[in-house]
């Protein structure tokens, strides 16, 4: 529990005060506990030896009322410290952790870590702020009165304090059999938990498709099953949890009842007076009251265990490398350039020493067959992922001692899936450049040619938008994506073929802004229609990781290789369309 409680304080930082400050009252509060005890203890002795006095019991009376107010005054002050701690502490954890998120590669955020993540922040931090915050100075307290107990018997007569101490370590013993097999169960509780998520977004997400194959039934059922297996894994651990349970309850009330009657027996044979034996009575039903009560609360720390293990393991998860010192690339040509950069997902090769130069204003075209690695080229560039061997330039600089910040800033990406935040349409395309003014974000929308269709949407500009921009068409949402590049006015774009999924009236509105974003700046489009880059200055052909192919288009139709055959053939491949 120690080594628990000891987790939590190091994530506390600068609220540890906090803690400790609850831990102090609540062991304060664990002495006024045993104040009426004392005092009634007090009283019945005075009444056995006849001097009690209507004096004494107006004092006896005062002292168990102020006992009881304060240690209601000091439990709420224990658990506004705690408990408004715990909501601080994972206010800033949710804010290092969005930080952290950020600086992980894109390959970890696959469907199951998304799962994963969501399960971290709607199911882990909440358990523990709500649950586990507000019991840690209590439990502290348990342990604090459950020794002053012990220190009473031990005053009332030793083999009395030596049995309530073999009586403790028994239910110490047995609780920590019990937290340690609650620590193993925990985990795969909260695993199920995790996947549970994931099954919820999968349907949630998934939810169009479901309907329009009718799979509604098959789909459910998927559903139903991680839910049945969520119950039945937090079965289990409720199942293996009861024993110890009750065996903790089973020696609790046996070592009541020893005590008990040993006492009855010590006094019965002399060997303890009237005054001890009243003393002992008063005290022997709260005398293991303490460490039971701690073992009550003893599941909630192991789920918090589990909830801190999965917590810890998104903060070990490593990041980009963003050890660059440099502000931004310099002015040396070419602008991008390629030198022998290999790259793998997960040890399979995925890109095989790869070179190119793209000059300051070029577009480089990047075609092939899905899955060769068109893509994969383009995010490198972004350091979605790095590279596992060679490196990439930015204008002779190695884009990894490049700040993150300052790469970033020199590159825009307009996305073939668009997302927008459910916000202002002003706040969607300010995102491009937050401290733009409020006539550069509309002459951006202007220049994207999404100026018209804004303005006729019911608040204009301040038009909340829904979550992805649902409330869009993928033309509209697209148009605004681009606004956004265009106030950001990076000097490198990437494509990755915007027109591709949208009607015939809203590509032409689309091509016009591309237009507009394009001017001046370096290139490089990852195509999917081949009349967008039949005036590239480079078309390079993707293969199996490899560039096979690589020329203007008049030159690579003059070689009659892959790239003639493609787009000799293109009615008949994937993807290729006029």
């Amino acid at each position: 529990m120690i080594g628990m409680i000891r987790r939590i304080l190091k994530v506390s930082g600068k609220y540890s005060p906090r803690i400790y400050g609850a831990f102090a009252l609540s062991f304060f509060k664990g002495l006024l506990m045993k104040v009426p005890i004392f005092v009634v203890y007090f009283i019945v002795n005075l009444y056995i030896d006849g001097e009690l006095t209507k004096k004494v019991a107006l004092y006896s009376a005062i002292a168990l009322v102020l006992s009881v107010a304060l240690q209601a005054l000091l439990q709420n002050f224990a658990d506004r410290l705690q408990s408004a701690a715990g909501y601080m502490i994972f206010a800033d954890m949710r804010m290092k952790l969005g930080d952290h998120l950020r600086r992980l590669p894109m390959g970890y955020f696959t469907e199951g870590n998304i799962g994963k993540i969501s399960s971290v922040l709607s199911t882990d931090m909440v358990f523990i702020e709500e649950n586990c915050m507000m019991v840690l100075a209590d439990m502290i307290s348990y342990l604090f009165s459950q020794l002053i107990m012990i220190v009473f018997m031990f005053i009332f007569d030793w083999r009395l304090g030596l049995s309530a101490l073999a009586v403790t370590c028994v239910m110490v013993i047995l609780g920590r059999l019990m937290m340690k097999n609650d620590l193993e169960c925990s985990e795969a509780k909260q695993e199920a938990s995790g996947k549970l998520t994931q099954s919820v977004l999968d349907f949630t997400e998934g939810i169009g498709i479901i309907k329009t194959f009718n799979l509604l039934g098959d789909k459910s059922r998927e559903l139903t099953e991680s839910f049945e297996t969520n119950a039945r894994v937090n079965l289990a651990f409720e199942d293996k949890h009861a024993p110890y349970k009750r065996g903790v309850y089973l020696i609790y009330g046996i070592g009541t009842a020893l005590m008990l009657i040993a006492s009855v027996c010590l006094y019965a044979k002399g060997f303890m007076p009237l005054p001890y034996f009243v003393g002992i009575l008063l005290c022997i039903f709260d005398l293991f009251v303490p460490i039971k009560s701690f073992y009550d609360q003893e599941s909630r720390l192991t789920v918090m265990s589990a909830c801190m293990d999965r917590i810890e393991s998104l903060f070990e998860e490593k990041e980009l490398e963003d050890s660059g010192r440099e502000e931004g690339p310099s002015d040396i040509s070419p602008e991008i350039e390629y030198r022998n950069v290999t790259f793998a997902y997960d040890k399979k090769a995925v890109l095989k020493d790869v070179s190119f130069k793209a000059e300051q204003g070029s577009m480089t075209a990047l075609v092939g067959p899905s899955g060769g690695g068109k893509s994969t080229i383009a995010n490198l560039m972004t350091r979605f992922w790095d590279v596992d061997s060679g490196e990439i330039l930015l204008r002779g600089k190695n884009i990894k001692d490049i700040s993150l910040a300052s790469l970033m800033d020199n590159i825009s990406v307009v996305f073939q899936r668009v997302y927008l935040f459910q916000d202002t349409v002003y706040n969607n395309i300010a995102l491009g450049r937050p401290d733009a003014t409020r006539e550069e974000i509309i002459e951006a929308a202007r220049k994207a040619r999404c100026y018209d269709f804004v303005m006729a949407l019911p608040d204009g500009f301040d038009t909340v938008i829904g979550e992805g921009g649902a409330s869009l068409s993928g033309g509209q949402a697209q148009r605004l994506s681009i606004a956004r590049c265009i106030l950001k006015d990076s000097p490198i774009v990437i494509l990755d073929e915007a027109t591709a999924s949208v009607d015939a009236d809203n590509e032409s509105y689309i091509q016009q802004a591309i237009s507009e974003l394009c001017k001046g700046k370096t290139l490089l489009v990852i195509a999917h229609r081949l009349n967008t880059i039949q005036g590239a200055d480079n078309i390079m052909v993707i293969k199996d990781g490899m560039i096979a192919e690589s020329g203007t288009h008049e030159t690579l139709m003059q070689k009659s290789g892959i790239y003639h055959t493609m787009v000799t053939k293109r009615a008949v491949s994937t993807g290729w369309t006029n």
